[in-house]
């Protein structure tokens, strides 16, 4: 909801989405440009003035009763904004302290402009983090690309990271990638994040959501007229089921995995299809001496041998728990399936046979998934885990456009990706996902979805937002993958 005190937007709270909304994500190329066309074609303040006067409102808001306020602030336009912020707390009967390690003459006009109006309004500044203070901000390093920080700059983040006083983040916390949510060795870790003008897709996954906190935004009073490179995902619509229909309605999901010592990971996607709405489920464990149900509590599951499915009218959710064993089918399902999921070791399995690639990306649009967790995408793409977390957005772009598939990279903000389309972050989901089983719990969501006539781009993003709000609105500490299905 929007805060009437200031006017900023609450996108992500502490337990989690706090907004029904789609929103675009832009990143720094884009954003600069935003910031110049602004500049060029408008006659009001600057965009600085606005953003330290937002940054000021929601200062107050997050601590109305904090006194002594301890601004750090960096040599760019970030500094900048916390300047005006400082000006407008003085003003409002506040005791804002500045810190600044550089020569304010040498800043960028804005913030020089910013620097001299605090020293007008009598914004005390020191060299030297306050004793004491009610509340932090981090005004040090905005959008622009990371680097090593100077000692003093380093040393007041290990002060704003230890203090128990809150600590709001101008824009984005300093040391953490706007773009990719990669964060520097030294890095913020704030409790609020102000982001201004745009929100930035590196919020939002990696390390972004630890570096943040709670998230809020304020527009500036500006509406891009450009494309966004990215989204924000909202909640799914909700399903509508008609009074008139029947089982056959909503589909038939074949879980093909479950090797020896591993069928478990069948029997959770399973579940997690039949608690999605899929009318039948059908279970093809390829652990040949495991022919009954492991979970005398559903019934629901039908057992059936590999060779007794007739794949092109089911969608199939291929690799849970498989080993080495489904690399022996998947070359028919991929051939065959009405709708496929590839999960697990299916992919670990495609990473080993690259000659089915293109095989699989003759399938018809919309009807193959694929949830890699970063190793699995790492061994697809032939590139490492780092490489693949060091821009979580661009890999799974990447392996949507090699698969011809939809992709959901799985982690701290799943980034969901199709052909030819702006990718999409999704903001529910917790650590408590961080368990064994839950992956297969996704895939079995993702298939239910698939049959119920969702196109493989929707079935991923309601299933993604769906799996992890389960876990949001989880209220213990451990969240087992079983109980997790019964949650949806």
């Amino acid at each position: 909801m929007k805060e009437i005190a200031t006017n900023s937007e609450r996108i992500v709270g502490k337990t989690g989405a706090a907004t029904a909304a789609a929103w675009p994500l832009f990143d720094v190329a884009h954003i600069r440009q935003l910031e110049l066309d602004h500049t060029a074609s408008s006659r009001g303040e600057p965009l600085m003035h606005t953003a330290g006067l937002a940054l000021a409102k929601f200062a107050l808001a997050v601590a109305p009763h904090a006194k002594v306020i301890w601004i750090a602030c960096g040599p760019g336009n970030n500094g900048g904004d916390g300047l005006i912020a400082a000006a407008h707390l003085r003003q409002w009967g506040k005791e804002p302290i500045v810190t600044i390690a550089h020569d304010p003459k040498n800043s960028p006009p804005d913030a020089l402009d910013a620097w001299q109006r605090a020293q007008v309004a009598g914004v005390p500044w020191q060299p030297e983090a306050p004793a004491q203070f009610d509340l932090a901000i981090d005004a040090l390093f905005g959008i622009g690309s990371l680097r090593p920080m100077a000692s003093s700059y380093e040393k007041w983040v290990g002060e704003l990271n230890a203090t128990g006083a809150p600590t709001i983040a101008v824009d984005v916390p300093s040391g953490l990638d706007a773009n990719t949510g990669a964060t520097a060795n030294v890095h913020v870790q704030a409790d609020y994040t102000l982001s201004l003008l745009t929100l930035k897709p590196g919020l939002f996954t990696a390390q972004g959501r630890d570096a943040c906190g709670e998230i809020w935004f304020n527009d500036l009073g500006v509406t891009p007229a450009i494309a966004p490179q990215a989204w924000l995902s909202a909640p799914p619509v909700p399903e509508k089921r008609a009074h008139a229909s029947h089982k056959g309605s909503y589909g038939d999901v074949a879980i093909v995995g479950g090797a020896a010592g591993m069928t478990g990971a069948a029997w959770l996607a399973g579940s997690s299809a039949l608690h999605s709405g899929a009318g039948r489920i059908f279970v093809c464990l390829l652990d040949p001496q495991q022919h009954q149900p492991l979970n005398s509590d559903l019934p629901e599951l039908m057992v059936r041998p590999i060779a007794d499915i007739d794949w092109s009218t089911k969608t199939v959710v291929a690799g849970c728990g498989g080993g080495d064993a489904i690399s022996e089918i998947l070359p028919a399902l991929i051939q065959k399936a009405r709708n496929l999921v590839l999960d697990a070791d299916a992919l670990n399995q495609l990473a080993l046979h690259p000659e089915w690639t293109h095989r699989l990306t003759q399938r018809d649009v919309g009807t193959t998934a694929m949830t890699p967790h970063p190793l699995e995408a790492a061994r697809l793409l032939g590139i490492s885990v780092s490489e693949v977390q060091a821009n979580r957005v661009h890999a799974a772009q990447l392996l949507a456009e090699r698969y011809r598939c939809t992709v959901a990279l799985k982690g701290s903000g799943t980034v969901m990706a199709s052909p030819g389309v702006a990718p999409s972050i999704n903001p529910t989901g917790n650590a408590r996902l961080a368990s064994a089983g839950t992956g297969d719990v996704l895939a079995g969501i993702v298939g239910a979805c698939l049959a119920q006539g969702l196109s493989a781009s929707h079935a991923v993003h309601a299933a993604v937002y769906r799996h992890g709000l389960a876990a949001d609105r989880w209220q213990g500490t451990v969240l087992r993958a079983s109980e997790l299905c019964q949650r949806l």
